[in-house]
């Protein structure tokens, strides 16, 4: 059955027009004359049947179906030419599509991957956001780095680490002194991270603590939001160490109590089934595993 889709090139007009807001400018950056432009468009409304332009003397304005539109089409065509240079860019090469949890990504992986890149260069990684689970049946995800249970059906998991984290804060809500007591840090704001929704409470209990307020406070998605909110003395944030170490060594945040509390969650790399013979995934997981191996090591002992 034939396709209801318009024409590419119509299609790449009318994104172009409705940026700009402007048949001329649109012409312009894309090569064509204006009138071309307004034959475009004109002959993509006839296909949709509907009016994507209010168009008087001063120029054109996006109608509101014009706009509903143009921001599907603006997400599509995306979508489009990142595939098209995804595929010009292997050329024979092979390349792992990575979801990370961003904070854990940026300061623990990125500044290992430099070895990997060495070992195998003939594989590319390439990361992307992913703060919460998915299926990879609706992504085109190699794996994921993920933090929780490895309860996630139709993977294979492998761990990689679990987080400690402790309470911090500005150096100023200390009022010099080198700690805070668990009931101190209880009457202060308590920063609260998304995907990890008890876990003051669950510092707290492990300080002997029942705090009713320990779910209240601002709740930020990434670790990195709650390091800049407590830099600014807006309250008292609970981070893994290693996510901040220069944070830490600068001064700009400072360990507010030295106590943690072990969790039952921890980092795990996750391969769909059906992605587990890739040799461009084998390695990586060989080689991040190694890497995991030796930073818990390293912790044990410092």
């Amino acid at each position: 059955m034939r396709r209801k889709i318009p024409s590419t090139a119509a299609l790449i007009a009318f994104e172009s027009a409705a940026r700009h807001e402007s048949f001329t400018k649109a012409a312009e950056e894309l090569a064509l004359t204006q009138s071309a432009v307004c034959r475009q468009i004109a002959s993509l409304e006839e296909f949709l049947g509907l009016a994507l332009f209010r168009r008087s003397r001063r120029g054109v304005k996006l109608s509101e179906a014009g706009l509903a539109y143009s921001r599907r089409i603006a997400t599509q065509l995306d979508a489009v030419e990142r595939d098209t240079l995804a595929v010009m860019g292997q050329q024979g090469a092979m390349a792992i599509e990575l979801a990370v949890v961003p904070t854990f990504g940026t300061q623990w992986l990125l500044p290992r991957l430099k070895d990997f890149q060495r070992l195998h260069p003939e594989v590319t990684v390439h990361l992307t956001n992913r703060t919460r689970p998915f299926l990879f049946a609706d992504t085109e995800f190699d794996a994921a780095l993920y933090f929780g249970d490895a309860d996630w059906s139709g993977t294979e998991s492998h761990f990689l680490m679990h987080e400690y984290p402790l309470p911090v804060c500005s150096p100023a809500l200390l009022e010099g002194r080198a700690h805070l007591d668990a009931t101190r840090i209880a009457s202060l704001p308590l920063l609260q991270q998304s995907t990890r929704r008890y876990a003051w409470r669950q510092w707290f209990g492990a300080q002997g603590l029942n705090v009713p307020r320990d779910l209240s406070g601002p709740r930020y998605e990434l670790f990195s939001m709650l390091a800049q909110a407590a830099m600014h003395e807006m309250g008292v944030a609970l981070i893994p160490p290693f996510l901040i170490e220069r944070e830490l060594a600068e001064g700009r945040l400072v360990v507010a109590s030295p106590q943690s509390f072990h969790s039952d969650k921890a980092y795990y790399l996750i391969i769909p089934e059906r992605k587990v013979e890739s040799a461009a995934l084998r390695a990586f997981r060989d080689w991040l595993l190694e890497q995991a191996r030796d930073y818990r090591a390293e912790s044990a002992t410092a």
